[in-house]
């Protein structure tokens, strides 16, 4: 597919080797892209034991990180959104972060905060925390982040959030920009609320040049299903999704205060209705994901905005 930037192909087939634990020698042919970029989400879930607090998954983060580092040496940009998992969701559900400030609540007092404001604050630090971990996988794989974290620079939540994406622009050989799920402050009375990294991702890849496509690593699942993923086989997958079909994920409500699976459909169908190429592979399979961030196929769920 043609860039939206209008960026050409060369045209030149380039074969190579992803050589990695469990995934010796897998072939891909690349058709490679002058100033190509790709926006990859790296979901909370896949990156972190959902269920137990503040739990990352460094087996799973070192096998990401790899997927980035043979994209850069390829000349692909990228831009990595992650969510939070276990280091953002529990805490911000239990104090109704994603409503703002609610002072007629009665919340019971957790093991380190007593008020929504004092949650806020730990809510943050916690995604700090988790961000230090992906950065730490991205070094270990000699990838230098620049490191953007959403309270610092945007306000309000949604697809309109405020915020100046030109940080976002220069990249040097080596590195990647790097930003999340964050609770960020809002305008007006609610006074903070969650900024989701479905909705960085789409802001970033329609807003930013050259960007040739938006991945959504997701856990457990190869995309979209008919059915709900518990009850589903091979045949249940969408492969190619838009809006007016419809499919069953599971969206864990009493801990999820972003909007699931759903959330990552909406966004890329809007992505995907400005011409960028959206897919959402199995992010347990290290060869999907590298893949579809340079445009191979592979299975998983193509989104289009087609209704």
């Amino acid at each position: 597919m043609a860039s939206p930037s209008g960026s050409s192909m060369l045209g030149v087939e380039i074969t190579f080797f992803l050589e990695m634990k469990g995934h010796p020698h897998v072939r891909f042919p690349l058709r490679h892209t002058m100033g190509e970029r790709v926006i990859i989400k790296w979901g909370g879930g896949l990156i972190t034991e959902k269920s137990s607090l503040c739990t990352p998954d460094l087996q799973v983060l070192n096998q990401l990180a790899q997927t980035v580092s043979t994209c850069l040496r390829h000349d692909v940009d990228v831009v990595l959104v992650h969510g939070a998992g276990s280091f953002g969701h529990l805490r911000a559900k239990h104090w109704k972060l994603h409503e703002g400030l609610l002072e007629n609540e009665d919340f019971q007092p957790d093991e380190l905060c007593s008020s929504q404001f004092e949650a806020v604050a730990q809510v943050r630090k916690e995604m700090l925390q988790l961000n230090h971990h992906v950065c730490e996988a991205l070094r270990k794989n000699e990838i230098t982040p620049v490191i953007h974290p959403p309270h610092l620079w945007a306000k309000n939540t949604g697809t309109e959030f405020v915020g100046n994406l030109d940080r976002f622009l220069e990249q040097n050989k080596g590195q990647i920009h790097v930003t999340f799920g964050d609770v960020v402050d809002v305008e007006g009375s609610q006074q903070f609320g969650i900024l989701s990294g479905d909705d960085l991702v789409a802001r970033l890849a329609i807003e930013l040049p050259q960007v040739e496509r938006l991945v959504f690593a997701i856990k457990g699942v190869d995309g979209l299903l008919r059915v709900p993923p518990e009850h589903a086989n091979t045949s249940d997958l969408i492969e190619h999704w838009s809006p007016d079909i419809q499919f069953e994920g599971t969206h864990k409500s009493e801990i999820d205060v972003t909007g699931g699976i759903g959330l990552k459909a909406a966004r890329g169908a809007y992505v995907a209705s400005h011409g960028i190429e959206v897919i959402m592979v199995n992010g347990g399979v290290s060869e999907r994901i590298l893949g579809a961030m340079l445009g191979t196929p592979v299975r998983g769920t193509i989104v289009t905005a087609k209704k």
